[in-house]
């Protein structure tokens, strides 16, 4: 996915109110953020939600994945889009502004969160890293199936890469998985989903 910076000093409730319902923009500190999602890129956030999604069915849990949603720290000027993003049904009732609009401002909503890279990786490692740690979501994935993530994140020399985050005491413990991995989640334990799953699908970039 290409992704640019179109404009800044934007509020949370004049992004709502102009950019709420378009899927290619986010808000990022205040700047407005555009969104070009790659074909692979698409492909890479299809499959993982759909191996969620036999999960969430095969257990049935209370738990769903929307096609449009926002996740907001409150009080921040961020509204970010996720790739994939689960949610527990039983919590919608505690959000403040679901009923109006598709967001969440409580991490105690999401069960678990999956970012796919984009060419501005810096908000999936960094920014968002943050915010969703904040906001104690349980479980975060940095999909990196392109390997162009910073070497500080995924060592070096640079290559596909997953970092599985799973939050303990407040904090995440990171994982990074490479080629022939299985990924472990905490929040679905018996998932069978490997990294040579994913990466493949990049070489058509």
């Amino acid at each position: 996915m290409v992704s640019s910076v179109v404009k800044t000093g934007i509020s949370f409730d004049e992004f709502i109110a102009q950019y709420g319902d378009d899927t290619g923009y986010e808000l990022i500190d205040g700047e407005l953020i555009e969104m070009e999602p790659t074909g692979p890129h698409e492909q890479v956030a299809a499959l993982v939600s759909r191996k969620l999604n036999v999960e969430i069915d095969r257990l049935e849990l209370p738990y769903f994945i929307p096609h449009r949603c926002l996740i907001q720290p409150l009080g921040s000027a961020s509204a970010y889009r996720p790739d994939v993003v689960v949610l527990d049904e039983q919590m919608l009732a505690q959000e403040p502004l679901w009923t109006r609009e598709p967001v969440i401002t409580m991490g105690a909503t999401v069960k678990l969160v999956v970012e796919v890279v984009s060419t501005n990786w810096q908000n999936d490692y960094a920014r968002k890293y943050e915010d969703y740690e904040a906001l104690a979501i349980p479980e975060y994935w940095i999909v990196d199936y392109l390997g162009i993530g910073g070497k500080y994140y995924i060592g070096s020399p640079k290559q596909p890469t997953v970092m599985v985050c799973h939050l303990v005491d407040g904090e995440y413990q990171k994982t990074l998985l490479r080629s022939n991995k299985l990924i472990e989640s905490l929040q679905f334990p018996h998932l069978k989903l490997s990294t040579d799953q994913l990466f493949p699908l990049g070489r058509n970039s």
